[in-house]
């Protein structure tokens, strides 16, 4: 089973890309950001860690975790933010690591991570090669304001807080340009899978 992982800035067009490979590879697919939420469900281990650490203010009435309450703490305090991370990503890697390994024994053909952070939580360790969904930071502002409806300032606020493109670049074994239409960059998919011998379903 080869396993690929996916990353890129916000506004990149992973979410097509992982469809894309779905649909025409029958990828089996995983986004790390997904299982974290799973896994911060009121009553879960994660989910008492980060209540016992960060207070009963940061839930909602039901008593589930706000996560804009809590991302308003941690974005301004890296040490924080640290903390949060700390409880959650061993957990999500954990999660992710027990799907790949059941996928193997059904003998899927390809599993794909998408991960924000995959390569600072060096997910690179367990994948046989990392995809970089590049786009222009141009394009992805039309993008994000045409799709999520996101002002210039908040726009700005995300791309500062992510890596810049160079750190992708020196650390992906693939990009994928994503700059113009998306079948453009379905045809460099398809020719990184035919290279990988994986055919389409």
């Amino acid at each position: 089973m080869k396993i690929i992982g996916i990353t890129g800035g916000i506004g990149t067009g992973k979410s097509l890309v992982l469809d894309y490979l779905k649909e025409s590879y029958g990828a089996v697919c995983c986004q790390a950001d997904e299982v974290a939420k799973r896994l911060q469900r009121k009553g879960t281990k994660c989910y008492k860690r980060i209540v016992e650490h960060f207070g009963e203010g940061i839930l909602d009435e039901e008593g589930r975790l706000n996560r804009s309450r809590l991302a308003g703490i941690v974005f301004s305090n890296p040490a924080e933010l640290r903390i949060l991370n700390e409880i959650v990503h061993p957990a999500v890697k954990e999660k992710i690591k027990e799907q790949i390994r059941r996928e193997e024994k059904k003998e899927s053909p390809v599993f794909v991570l998408e991960a924000a952070l995959l390569i600072e939580d060096h997910y690179d360790a367990f994948c046989d090669e990392l995809w970089y969904i590049y786009t222009d930071d141009e394009t992805r502002k039309k993008r994000l304001i045409a799709s999520r409806g996101y002002d210039e300032k908040k726009i700005q606020g995300i791309f500062s807080s992510q890596l810049p493109s160079s750190v992708f670049f020196e650390h992906c074994d693939r990009a994928i340009d994503n700059c113009n239409s998306f079948e453009e960059a379905c045809q460099q998919i398809d020719d990184i899978m035919t290279q990988l011998g994986l055919k389409k379903g």
